[in-house]
């Protein structure tokens, strides 16, 4: 199986092989820190039913307390875009490591949900920069032309932190408790630290920045707000809440309650999905290399990756494709199948990342992406939020199809508003 690089490589013959890999060294340790912070941001798939319990609060509580991570995440979008901005990669992300670090031992020794609470927000905060980071040294450092394959790389590379989180973390969880699983990314955080001050080169952004921060922040508004990023962040909002929610919170409660399937069983469950969203982000740039119509990939995958969800609870007990086949509800195959494809749809997600960089200058492209990140993070705090309620008044499976419905609403939508790009 070709590796994230070698599949770059095969996509542009024109680079000589020492230079990609000039490029894809820094990169690939960069993009370590959205690793973690996948890592950090997923494990309550597998250990909410455990945090709640320890915590004397509920599944649904444990959904809403982590929207402050996401809450963080967000509101750190705009600071950091300026800095990236403004100072070098290097200096933004050893900050960030930093924070992260902290933030994860103080998560192993939480005992109440206030303080919970205030651990998801500094690990929010450490974690808001992981993926702007390298997205914005690629930014700088490669052919415009490439950035969608460059960022599929980079998230790649990040959602393997969704693979610790499954099996192996649910392993953790099971055999040596919660507070392991979530201190564990602080030996991670201080590891990548140490890395990037060895590999990352301290390169500040070539253009002369103002004195005044303030007219930087209010342009990260007006590019998110132009009308050509109106559609890509409308679509951001829902896309990676409706990632997150399945993946990070909501597949794991299914699996086990709504299908009976053990923790570890669940991990597997998960890890097939992630595999899927580490792989066919670099297939979904290679098919936009070939077509040039990244609007109506984003558009398709949402709608599909929407109605994977939304037959999901269908084939359950009760549901409508169960009792339309005389059955009390289908296998844990079915289920399996759906959230693979799933997984495969919603992995257009990076070209969002494309579009939102291709409508800006390079001087701009830390603004640009902050903004589309900042939609992405806001719509996982207030949707993460939303689904708490659902789940009380519907269950599981009424939070998957809640998501569902905000997945094809958020690509007819981003469809709709193409015309204004």
């Amino acid at each position: 199986m070709k590796s994230p690089v070698d599949t770059v490589i095969a996509a542009d013959k024109k680079l000589p092989l020492p230079t990609i890999w000039l490029f894809a060294l820094p990169l690939a340790v960069l993009a370590l820190g959205h690793t973690i912070s996948n890592l950090i941001r997923t494990l309550p798939a597998i250990s909410a039913d455990v945090v709640a319990q320890d915590l004397a609060v509920s599944a649904g509580d444990i959904a809403a307390m982590t929207g402050f991570y996401h809450l963080a995440f967000a509101l750190g979008q705009i600071p950091v875009g300026v800095a990236l901005d403004r100072y070098s990669v290097k200096s933004v992300v050893s900050v960030l490591l930093a924070l992260v670090a902290v933030g994860s031992v103080l998560a192993a020794l939480v005992q109440g949900p206030a303080s919970f609470i205030l651990t998801q927000t500094v690990l929010g905060i450490g974690c808001c920069g992981m993926l702007l980071c390298p997205l914005t040294y690629a930014a700088r450092t490669t052919d415009p032309r490439q950035f969608a394959l460059w960022s599929a790389f980079i998230l790649a590379v990040g959602n393997s932190g969704m693979v610790v989180s499954a099996s192996p973390m649910a392993w953790v969880v099971e055999h040596h408790g919660w507070r392991l699983a979530y201190g564990l990314p602080a030996l991670f955080a201080v590891i990548v630290l140490i890395i990037v001050q060895l590999v990352i080169k301290p390169a500040r952004p070539t253009t002369h920045m103002p004195a005044n921060v303030w007219p930087e922040i209010k342009e990260v508004a007006r590019i998110g707000l132009s009308p050509a990023l109106r559609g890509v962040v409308v679509l951001a909002f829902v896309s990676f809440a409706v990632m997150i929610g399945v993946r990070g919170m909501w597949g794991g409660p299914w699996l086990m309650d709504a299908k009976g399937l053990s923790r570890l069983a669940t991990g597997n469950v998960l890890l097939g999905l992630t595999l899927v969203l580490i792989v066919m982000p670099m297939v979904v740039g290679l098919i936009d290399k070939r077509m040039g119509r990244p609007r109506l990939l984003l558009a398709i995958g949402h709608v599909l990756a929407g109605v994977t969800l939304i037959l999901l609870p269908a084939g359950a007990n009760g549901g409508l494709l169960a009792g339309l086949f005389g059955v009390d509800s289908f296998s844990a195959g079915y289920d399996v199948a759906l959230i693979i494809a799933f997984g495969a749809f919603i992995s257009v997600q990076p070209l969002l990342f494309a579009l939102g960089r291709a409508a800006v200058s390079g001087q701009h492209a830390g603004k640009a992406l902050s903004a589309v990140n900042l939609a992405f993070f806001a719509g996982a705090a207030i949707i993460q939020a939303l689904s708490a309620p659902v789940n009380t008044g519907f269950g599981a499976g009424g939070v998957l199809i809640f998501l569902g419905l905000l997945s094809v609403s958020g690509a007819m939508a981003f469809w709709a508003l193409r015309k204004l790009a």
